[in-house]
């Protein structure tokens, strides 16, 4: 929701006082510019809080944390028609959440979340008060990558789940998660489903070399799993990684550095990126380490 809609960032020379159409929630609030009638969202804590009542806020506020401009006309009235739609309990509940992901994780948070988060949370509750079963096939890859955002989601599902009466199971735990990580990081929700998938079919891949199914409890199971996570979110956000060593891996050990080039192949083919060859290098390594240890097994 928050991709779609939201584009630029802070207007530097934007000066003067805007127009508070709408209050959103306690850390957002729409605004008008009224010279040029260009709507922005504005962030920053407390902030809707303290303009109750108000109809301008100055453009250089301290309080303003960040600031997003509506370019698009078309998709800022699909922006209004989102935030009619979206229940003001929602918006309340999401933000209590933020705070706790902002308190927990000791960073600051992306703003689009305080759109994302409660977008995800409104459809959530609507499928569990209409009996629809919330399957996520990525769990066990979730809780490994990443624990300490799952401790954070697990509280958060508690949260909606006295706040609106409806059961959260695990697998939705799964889901909140990645809200929970992208609300602090660089890599979206919607990016992290589709980095998980994209591992749990590296992970099949791998199995159908092996015509065996990989133990899941192993370290070097863990091991790869992490590595192909952070191998994946360097790569979205062209960052480089180093191997000095990388010739040396093909030469010693070309059966794994193979099937490495055979990942990324695929990592590069679904994520349109180039895969360097000092990160097959890396993935070579992991690759022969579980091999050996799942042949020992």
């Amino acid at each position: 929701m928050g991709n779609l809609l939201l584009r630029g960032g802070i207007d530097v020379g934007l000066t003067g006082q805007l127009r508070i159409d709408r209050i959103v929630g306690n850390n957002v609030i729409l605004t008008m510019e009224p010279n040029s009638s260009r709507e922005y969202v504005l962030f920053g804590k407390g902030i809707g809080f303290s303009c109750k009542g108000r109809k301008f806020i100055d453009a250089e506020d301290p309080r303003i944390e960040k600031r997003y401009r509506l370019d698009d006309r078309d998709k800022a009235l699909h922006y209004h028609s989102l935030l009619e739609e979206l229940d003001p309990e929602v918006v309340q509940i999401s933000e209590q959440i933020i705070d706790e992901i902002r308190e927990r994780l000791g960073t600051p948070v992306d703003p689009k979340v305080y759109f994302a988060l409660p977008s995800h949370i409104q459809f959530v509750v609507y499928r569990l008060r209409n009996g629809m079963e919330i399957v996520n096939p990525f769990l066990y890859e979730t809780k490994m990558c990443y624990p300490q955002e799952f401790k954070i989601a697990a509280k958060a599902a508690k949260m909606i789940s006295e706040k609106f009466d409806v059961i959260i199971p695990e697998d939705e735990i799964g889901f909140l998660t990645y809200h929970v990580y992208s609300a602090a990081g660089s890599v979206t929700a919607g990016q992290m489903v589709q980095l998980t998938e994209l591992m749990n079919e590296i992970v099949e891949r791998i199995e159908g070399w092996r015509e065996a199914p990989l133990s899941k409890k192993s370290s070097d199971y863990a091991r790869l799993i992490m590595h192909l996570r952070y191998m994946m979110e360097r790569i979205l956000q062209n960052k480089e990684s180093e191997n000095p060593f990388s010739a040396e891996i093909k030469h010693k050990i070309p059966a794994e550095h193979q099937k490495a080039e055979l990942i990324a192949q695929m990592i590069g083919e679904r994520l349109n990126v180039k895969v360097s060859s000092d990160e097959i290098g890396y993935l070579a390594m992991h690759l022969y380490r579980l091999f050996r240890s799942e042949n020992a097994e």
